[in-house]
């Protein structure tokens, strides 16, 4: 069996031991904490997001001034500088702290997205909206953001594949998400063949679940 630089290239029976079903449950619990901090950020940010949005489309000057001002402060941020702040200047357990990050961050890319929504439904609509006796808020929430929403469903499903995919920076604080266990693994199991097959398995379980996120949107949008 050829070795170079104290690696084994033979490595079947060492990926054998790799691949054992407890190592793979290992990381099925990290994928379960990476999707636990996705979700939890995407439906604040959804939430949060779609209020800024809405702002910064059409209210009052200064929340909408508001509003623009801090999407462009924390879009030009980068997203691992609020994961690091929000884990060390705050007493939050790591997970909410996680969480909480993602979702500042994400909120300023949800919200551009719901402008972008709204600004591609005709003024056409507010004015009928308007003569049926809608309020703004009834107008909002019956007419404009049901349609807005199918526009806006690819970059939403664009945005939640770079949330999953930017989990992986959570592991420098100490999360033990997919990335975090799949980092302890490598310090186990440090051959050149089994590295090189836990990093494939951990793309390979990235891309499974966000090759699915993107099949589903295409299809919700098929059927919106």
């Amino acid at each position: 069996m050829g070795q170079a630089n104290g690696k084994d290239f033979g490595g079947a029976g060492m990926i054998e031991e790799l691949l054992q079903l407890k190592n793979l449950v290992f990381l099925l619990q990290g994928l379960g904490v990476t999707l636990l901090i996705s979700a939890g950020s995407l439906a604040l940010s959804f939430v949060f997001g779609t209020f800024l949005g809405v702002l910064r489309h059409g209210g009052p000057f200064a929340a909408a001034k508001a509003a623009s001002l801090y999407i462009e402060v924390v879009r030009n941020i980068p997203n691992l500088l609020f994961i690091l702040a929000v884990r060390f200047l705050t007493p939050l357990p790591p997970l909410a702290a996680a969480i909480i990050a993602f979702t500042i961050f994400t909120t300023a890319a949800v919200a551009e997205i719901v402008r972008g929504g709204l600004n591609s439904i005709p003024k056409g609509q507010w004015e009928a909206a308007r003569s049926q006796g809608f309020s703004t808020v009834g107008i909002l929430v019956h007419v404009i953001l049901p349609q807005a929403l199918r526009n806006m469903i690819p970059p939403l499903a664009s945005q939640a594949i770079t949330v999953i995919k930017d989990t992986s920076f959570v592991w420098v604080v100490g999360i033990e998400e997919l990335t975090g266990k799949g980092m302890i693994l490598m310090g186990m199991y440090a051959t050149l063949p089994q590295v090189f097959t836990l990093f494939s398995l951990l793309a390979a379980m990235y891309f499974a679940v966000n090759y699915g996120l993107s099949r589903w949107a295409r299809l919700v949008q098929v059927k919106a």
